[in-house]
């Protein structure tokens, strides 16, 4: 089976959880993960599902975004709303091809926001691209559980269907994609040789310069081999640096 997750993020309402469990099962889908649901077991939410109780049994309750995500490879969002953001913006019947291609690499994640706010810019931190269902603009928001069954069904069709071959190594073997949790230690890498070189946010306000290099990079979708070669540039960068103030040079 294909490891495709679907994490809900502050779920507040049990039955929403319920239905998400139900409608992930009519689609062959068996990985949900909760982050921080407000009620949750909950009977509504095993009423819901109805005959799901296998999704909700296993379903996995942890306490942070990252935490849910730090072993996934490819990571997309659902987003209802526009954001200027850099973020590739994908409709959901031309994501779910991709999502199942990336899941025969790796470990692949689909975030889902609360009912009332959605997913916070910060929650998107980690995403490699935003899902979108296409719906009538004057009243584009849908119900979590209809939105889960709408991608569920999408990723349905596209199991399907052959997918293009994903990225090889020499061997020919499929190359994982970086994980969340990796990505996270290169980019602190990538902060930590930015404070050592003096290279800081010269913009006005001073906090988007590492915002933007980690959505390129997210765009970028680099492979663990990738990801080891920019953490293996930047710590040459720093035993050059070392060398030269042992030397008295700079």
């Amino acid at each position: 089976m294909i490891d495709i997750r679907f994490v809900l993020v502050d779920p507040s309402h049990p039955g929403n959880i319920g239905a998400a469990a139900r409608a992930m099962k009519n689609m062959a889908l068996e990985r949900l993960v909760l982050v921080r649901p407000r009620q949750y077991p909950h009977a509504e939410a095993t009423a819901r599902a109805s005959g799901a109780e296998s999704v909700l049994s296993s379903a996995r309750v942890v306490g942070t975004v990252a935490e849910a995500l730090a072993d996934c490879g490819f990571i997309a969002a659902t987003t209802s709303r526009d954001r200027d953001q850099n973020f590739r913006v994908l409709d959901v019947r031309d994501a779910a091809p991709r999502l199942v291609e990336e899941a025969r690499r790796g470990p692949v994640a689909v975030l889902f926001g609360a009912e009332r706010t959605g997913l916070t810019n910060e929650d998107l931190e980690s995403s490699h691209a935003l899902v979108r269902i296409p719906a009538d603009r004057a009243y584009a928001s849908l119900n979590l559980a209809m939105a889960v069954q709408i991608v569920s069904y999408e990723l349905y069709l596209a199991r399907g269907q052959p997918c293009a071959a994903g990225m090889k190594d020499a061997s020919g073997a499929a190359v994982p994609l970086a994980t969340a949790l990796e990505m996270e230690r290169l980019y602190a890498h990538l902060a930590q040789v930015m404070d050592e070189v003096g290279f800081r946010d010269r913009t006005q306000s001073g906090t988007n310069l590492m915002g933007r290099i980690r959505r390129f990079l997210q765009r970028a979708q680099l492979d663990q081999n990738e990801a080891n070669i920019v953490r293996g540039l930047l710590t040459a960068v720093q035993n050059r640096r070392r060398a030269a103030g042992r030397g008295g040079r700079e």
